[in-house]
């Protein structure tokens, strides 16, 4: 946890296992802004073979299509100033390839007004 971390806003699906309600380092937790169970396990290939980075992006900003009332949430946060700190698993290695970073591309499109979300 850094001082200037803001918003620290965990977007996982899942709780991480293993810690204590005193130990959580976020204010808050919106699993409906992480994958959903299923493009999660088709992406772990947990049903066969995975999906690749590019089915998962289209899946994934599909999904956020209907989660409108909690990315304008986060983008009039954004608006008035605020630093929001995306969290997810400990097991995301590739922040390149993680939803936090989708999520991030999205809320700057929404913010420069390419995208309604």
């Amino acid at each position: 946890m850094e001082p200037d971390d803001g918003f620290r806003l965990l977007i996982c699906r899942y709780r991480p296992r293993g810690v204590s309600k005193q130990e959580e380092t976020w204010e808050a937790w919106w699993p409906d802004l992480g994958p959903s169970r299923e493009l999660h396990a088709a992406y772990w290939g947990k049903q066969g073979t995975p999906i690749s980075w590019a089915e998962y992006r289209r899946r994934y900003l599909a999904e956020m299509k209907k989660q409108t009332d909690r990315l304008r949430q986060l983008v009039e946060r954004l608006r008035r100033g605020e630093t929001i700190t995306l969290l997810c698993s400990s097991a995301c290695v590739d922040e390149q390839r993680c939803h936090r970073w989708l999520l991030k591309q999205l809320l700057e499109k929404m913010m420069a007004g390419k995208d309604s979300g």
